[in-house]
């Protein structure tokens, strides 16, 4: 059974950093691949930033291009998501998705396996 726990959100001001950690357990990733979504309030889950877990191709939205970094760290089986230049509009409960499909999918269905979900606030 594979589990998924977020960690690292928190309310910081605009322009602001943090680094989300999803921590994930129960299986073996070497052909998964890793994302991060979210969903503000009133608003659908949308896709964040994503990255094959075996050879760190990544693909970000265009709304976080150039301020938000996802990596990999293979030894502890977790995801980050460096976010860089917080803005307001990037507030949403920020969720973990790992699954058996290119990285590309991510944009298109959802699917495999999420966490509860971390909430992230910047404030303006």
């Amino acid at each position: 059974q594979v589990q998924l726990v977020e960690s690292g959100g928190r309310l910081v001001q605009a322009g602001g950093s943090l680094r989300l950690s999803c921590a994930a357990s129960g299986h073996t990733f070497n052909t998964y691949a890793a994302g991060w979504f979210r969903q503000a309030p009133e608003k659908e889950r949308e896709f964040v930033a994503g990255i094959n877990w075996s050879d760190t191709t990544t693909y970000y939205a265009d709304s976080v291009k150039g301020r938000f970094t996802i990596s990999r760290d293979i030894d502890k089986n977790t995801v980050y998501l460096h976010m860089n230049s917080l803005k307001p509009e990037d507030t949403a409960v920020y969720y973990c998705n790992v699954r058996q499909a290119p990285i590309t999918t991510m944009t298109r269905y959802e699917t495999g396996y999420w966490g509860r979900g971390t909430q992230v606030t910047v404030s303006s």
